[in-house]
């Protein structure tokens, strides 16, 4: 099924029947990605006395309770109100959903004992490309990035000067296949995520971060729709599933 866009002055040409997931499922057990030290998701069943919402526990139905953190435990999308005093709901400032975005690959350059993603390799990849969302995937690009273990490992972060680049270039949605844009731990200082979202200034209340990402090896960099669909929750953050659609060339 082939979509035609009117998108600003150009007209995009996407496939709707060649969706590229780049989310991770959410799953009730240690095999699951984690961050921010806390325990792995749990999805199990509801028990009510003698009840087990289990087909095969003699339930006619399976009726599971699931407990998670959405910034710890896979590909989430967050707003603002992840830290500042006031509550904003991703669920209320994301009202469009879908994105001229570009694909990137980045390997992250070291810094000290840290690994960094600099504003000149960004400026490189992106050159005078205009887009709405970006979304970063970082070298190397392994299958275990779907079960990691964060905590403790002090991943790679944006910088404050590559983000201010990236606010410049009017990115409004960013995503990436990390637990964080900012420093695991950086005394709370989150500099990256307040210069996203311009907080001494006038906020930028529509922008977004997706982080916890997978972007599979055999997805080529370059042109695509974002579709940025999310779970409807009243919170700060939701667990998403953004979805690309390659940009067809004449």
């Amino acid at each position: 099924m082939l979509a035609t866009i009117q998108h600003k002055t150009k007209t995009v040409k996407i496939n709707l029947h060649q969706p590229l997931d780049i989310s991770m499922p959410l799953k009730g057990d240690t095999s699951n990605v984690n961050a921010w030290y806390v325990k792995h998701p749990m999805i199990e069943a509801h028990r009510d006395g003698k009840f087990i919402g289990k087909v095969t526990e003699g339930s006619s139905t399976n009726f599971n309770n699931i407990s998670f953190n959405p910034h710890a435990h896979g590909t989430h999308t967050e707003c603002l109100g992840h830290i500042t005093e006031e509550f904003y709901s991703v669920n209320e400032q994301l009202k469009q959903f879908f994105f001229l975005a570009e694909l990137i690959t980045v390997a992250p350059e070291e810094l000290g004992e840290d690994f960094i993603i600099s504003k000149k390799q960004l400026q490189y990849a992106l050159g005078n490309k205009k887009r709405e969302a970006l979304v970063i995937r970082t070298l190397p690009n392994l299958e275990d990035k779907k079960s990691k273990q964060y905590s403790n490992t002090n991943p790679p972060y944006l910088t404050e000067e590559s983000v201010l680049f990236l606010v410049g270039k009017g990115i409004q949605h960013l995503l990436i296949d990390l637990p964080s844009v900012d420093k695991e731990k950086d005394g709370g200082a989150l500099a990256v995520h307040k210069a996203f979202w311009n907080i001494t200034g006038e906020a930028r209340k529509q922008a977004t971060i997706t982080e916890l990402i997978y972007v599979n090896n055999t997805i080529e960099d370059g042109t695509y729709m974002l579709d940025l669909q999310m779970a409807p929750f009243h919170n700060d953050a939701s667990p998403s599933k953004p979805i690309l659609y390659k940009v067809i060339t004449p």
